[in-house]
Order: structure tokens, then sequence, then C-alpha cells
């Protein structure tokens, strides 16, 4: 992937990916901060302020009237890394984005009346998505059962309801001033643009915009898990679940894509070595998959499933340790890892299909400190070994690195 980056004065790192195949332009802003970054005792703000971010502006009341005038269409997303926010529009409207997006980081409108609206938002999310939903408070137990020091042990929502619902405008206003600042942040414009032309948009629309004192994150780290760890919970959801998590090296770490393979070999889709086993052959699971986090400080593989009405949480128990040992013990088979470095290969190609999905990972790798990751990712899939996915095998997953979440129906 093509691209040219700049820094304007004020610290904005910019981004463009030029393609003139549509007459389409995607602006993206990113800014570097996530709900690792909140105070412990003040959780849901980076998601609460994707909310507030389209409350108006000092200049615009209404954010989405004069996109929608000219045919854009935007949207925005909350990690635990960072929140995200994107404009699609015809390539010769551009500079409404860059008037949209200018605006509210120069100056969020901070009105009363937008908090206490998207302040009822949130908190009705929270009720609908983790409190009222089958298995929405899963990760509610999952993450503090795992974590016990990195901020990662709540999630994006927050830590509870009370947070948001005692949210005041000067806790709002502080870390509106702390985060979202072009120093803070990082602008990609893809499509059918120019690099000169952007340019001169950034400099005209954020290049007056006040830096802000650099933030230096500075998080506890999660210490090695020396025992492992189990939580029950019960709930009215329609069958038994379970959640397991291993402890995984961080996004920047060599072995990362090696343990996303190991990931795959256990649970991506219907041929991988667990669905095979617990659903279709032991007949034990209704469903069953593993995935890693993603995160970029040190993540999880998580391996999780429904029960079928009969199966015992032990017998899960077993015949999942059973599947590891004998991964452990006799290796892969062959062609087993080609076959899920393929599956992963053409997924990230097909991904950057998109021209949004091309903005924003150049915007991801952007913020990990090399762009040029971007052009990587296969490359950094084909070089997994055999012998390099058994050794992280052996060093993860063993008891002692494993936390399980045990969500029991009741009637």
């Amino acid at each position: 992937m093509q691209y040219e980056k700049f820094t304007l004065d004020n610290g904005l790192q910019v981004v463009v990916h030029e393609d003139h195949s549509t007459k389409v332009a995607v602006l993206n802003v990113l800014y570097n901060v996530g709900s690792k970054d909140e105070d412990e005792n003040k959780t849901g703000f980076a998601h609460l302020f994707e909310h507030l971010m389209f409350g108006g502006s000092a200049n615009i009341p209404s954010y989405d009237e004069p996109l929608q005038k000219v045919g854009g269409e935007n949207n925005a997303f909350t990690t635990p890394d960072y929140t995200n926010y994107y404009i699609s529009v015809p390539s010769n409207n551009l500079e409404t984005a860059f008037w949209l997006e200018s605006d509210r980081m120069l100056s969020l409108a901070f009105d009363p009346e937008s908090l206490e609206v998207q302040r009822k938002v949130v908190i009705e999310e929270f009720k609908q998505r983790y409190l009222d939903q089958p298995y929405g408070d899963a990760w509610l137990h999952m993450k503090p059962l795992a974590y016990k020091t990195h901020p990662y042990r709540w999630n994006t929502i927050g830590k509870e309801i009370s947070h948001i619902e005692n949210a005041t405008m000067d806790d709002v206003k502080a870390f509106f001033r702390k985060f979202y600042l072009p120093n803070n942040a990082i602008l990609v414009v893809a499509g059918d643009v120019k690099v000169a032309e952007i340019k001169e948009l950034a400099k005209k629309w954020f290049g007056e915009i006040p830096g802000g004192a650099d933030y230096v994150r500075d998080l506890p780290q999660e210490k090695a898990q020396l025992e492992s760890q189990e939580k029950t919970i019960q709930g009215k959801v329609p069958m038994d679940a379970f959640y397991r998590a291993y402890h995984m090296p961080d996004r920047l770490d060599p072995n990362y894509h090696t343990i996303d393979l190991l990931s795959d070999i256990f649970g991506r889709g219907k041929s991988s070595r667990l669905y095979s086993s617990l659903v279709k052959d032991q007949n034990l699971l209704q469903s069953v998959s593993a995935s890693i986090t993603g995160s970029i400080d040190a993540g999880l593989l998580v391996i999780s499933g429904k029960l079928k009405e009969g199966t015992s949480f032990d017998q899960v128990d077993l015949a999942l340790d059973k599947e590891i040992s004998r991964l452990l013990i006799d290796g892969l088979e062959k062609g087993e890892l080609d076959k899920v470095k393929m599956k992963a290969e053409s997924s990230h190609v097909f991904s950057e299909v998109e021209l949004l999905n091309r903005a924003m990972s150049l915007a991801y790798y952007t913020l990990l400190g090399n762009t040029d990751l971007v052009n990587k990712e296969v490359d950094a899939l084909q070089v997994v070994t055999e012998t390099g996915l058994m050794e992280q095998a052996k060093k993860m997953l063993n008891k002692s690195n494993c936390s399980t979440l045990y969500y029991r129906r009741t009637e």
C-alpha cells in the first residue's frame, strides 16, 4: 500500500493514501486514548466521548446535518487502546469533512444538554448490551479475572454504570483537554485525493489548533500469572458456556502472529481442531471458537464455547485438556499450518479491498510506531514456523497461565 506522511507543527501526524479508482475519499482521525487510559474510578470516559463528539462543536451545532447534505457518512468506535472516528464522502466534498473534524478537535460544544443525552444513551447501551443480553456480562467478569493490574481489567463501556452516571462537566472537559489534541491524534486521508491538496487542507483546518502536553503513557503492567483462576456465574441464558483465557505477549512481540495462528488451529472455523473434536465427534458442544484479543499491550488467547444439553463443565475441561495435550505431544498434522496461514492471508488481503479499512489500518500501524507495518502483515504470517508455534504453545498453554469463567444457565 502506497502512502505519504508528514507532521504539522502542532504534532498532528498525517498519512495520505491515493486511490483514484472511485470518486470517494475517507477521512479518519484516530485519537491515542482508549479505556486503558482512564482513571479506574472514572471508567467509560473514552466510550462516552465517542458519543459526545457527535453532540456539536463551537461553530457547528449539528454534526450530521452538513455531512448528510454532501452525501457523507460517519461513525466511530472505541477500543481499550484507541478511539477512532471516520467519514466517507464524495471526494469533491472532502473539505466538509476537514471542517467538521477540525472544529470538534478545536472546541467541543460541552453542552450540558448534550452530556445528559449521551449519558443516558451510554447507560442504556450498558444495560442492553452487557446486562440484559444473554452472556453480555461475561466479559465484565472475565476481564478482572484474567487481569489483576493492567487497566484491560475493565471493558470499554466501563466498570459500572455509576461512573458514567456521576460524570461531571468538569470531568468531561479535563478528559478532552488531556487527550483530544492534535499531538495525540493521527489523521489519515485516503481515496481520490492528491498529497499536495491534503497538505494544504490539513494546514488550513488543523494547523492552527494548538497542541498540548504530550501524553506519556505509564500503565501498570500485568505480572506473570502463576496459578489458575476460575469463576462461576449464573444467568438466564440459553445454555451453559465457558471462557478460557491464556495470557500472551503484546502486539509488537515477534511471536504475536505465531500465537494468532495457534488460535486459528484450535478454533477458526468448522475444520479446526476443537470444532472437529468437541462439536462433531464428541457432541459435547453446540459451538466453539478460539481467537486472540489483538490488544496492543499483552493480550489473551481465548477459547470459548456453548455446551450441549447434558454436557458438564468437567467433561468439557477434560476434553479441552486432552486436545491441548494432543497438540503439545503429537505436534501439528501435515499441512495444518499452511491451511491456517492461507486463511489468515486471504482475510488480510480481502479486508484491504475496502478503502475505509485501508485508512483505518494506516492509522493503526502509525499508532504502533511504524506505518510500514501495514505492508508486512502477510510476510509476518508467512515466516511463522511449526517449531516456533510449538514453542509458544508449550510456553502458554498451561494451567497456571489460564483463567476460566463458567457461565451456568438458570431457569
